[in-house]
């Protein structure tokens, strides 16, 4: 069994999350089916969780996969959660159902990305729609991340005409899932690295107050103006990494003017 440093590390980790949870011991031992006395024994570094006890406590707690591992691991037990790389050829299903959803998605843009916000699938839509906003289209060609396009000269920036809200708001979601993974590795912190570069210290961004239930995407090329907002999918209980931290982010036309560019839009490229 692990050993005391192990179990005091494990006792830690589940403490933390527990708390940011906001859950108390006795909630979360009745939610858990386990006594709060040891519980408390586990978090303070007086007991060793079994395997199966990290799980359950993992799972009461909707920790996420790659977390669980780790937990596993502070305990002295060996990783289950697998991370397969989704060009694999065990994903080939996995794929499949992602293009027939990205299909099933016309003609709204839809696009596949992971938790940096790399592109990893996207529908016709979403890439006549990167392609017309982007100021270099190949710069929309290439294999891109959703986020440095928005922000990169040669991408989309000039072209979002609410640039600061836009930025504000992507900036903060992307920094706040990277910043609480408790692993991260080169490409995390080389992302992370350039958004902070976008905000200075001491820089104040000048963002109005909102006038809407949604943020919108305010996009303008010439005389082809479009607004939009997103919505983002996850799925449904994945058992691998890389599954659950896919997001599927489609973008509608928040009016019907803009319903109706978008159509004329995607229709003559």
């Amino acid at each position: 069994m692990s050993n005391a440093g192990q179990t005091s590390t494990v006792g830690a980790l589940l403490r933390s999350w527990r708390n940011t949870r906001g859950m108390s011991q006795l909630s979360l031992s009745l939610e858990a089916g386990v006594s709060s006395r040891h519980l408390s024994f586990i978090e303070n570094g007086r007991s060793a969780p079994s395997r199966e006890m990290v799980l359950a406590l993992a799972e009461t707690l909707d920790i996420p996969l790659r977390d669980r591992n780790e937990l596993l691991q502070a305990a002295g037990y060996a990783s289950v959660y697998r991370e397969t790389p989704l060009e694999a050829p065990s994903m080939d299903h996995v794929r499949e159902s992602l293009r027939n959803l990205l299909r099933a998605s016309e003609p709204n843009p839809t696009l596949v990305v992971d938790r940096r916000y790399d592109v990893r699938m996207a529908n016709d839509a979403a890439k006549k729609l990167l392609a017309c906003f982007c100021k270099d289209v190949e710069a929309a060609s290439r294999q891109p991340n959703l986020v440095r396009l928005l922000v990169a000269r040669d991408g989309m920036r000039d072209a979002i005409t609410n640039r600061d809200e836009v930025m504000t708001y992507m900036v903060d979601r992307i920094r706040r899932e990277l910043t609480n993974l408790r692993e991260r590795n080169a490409a995390d912190d080389a992302i992370l690295h350039e958004l902070e570069a976008l905000e200075p210290r001491g820089r104040q961004r000048t963002v109005t107050a909102p006038s809407s239930f949604v943020l919108p995407v305010k996009l303008r090329k010439g005389d082809v103006r479009l607004e939009l907002f997103t919505t983002i999918t996850t799925l449904g209980t994945p058992l691998d990494i890389t599954l659950q931290e896919l997001r599927i982010e489609t973008l509608y036309p928040a009016n019907a003017e803009s319903r109706a560019t978008m159509e004329r839009l995607l229709a003559s490229n």
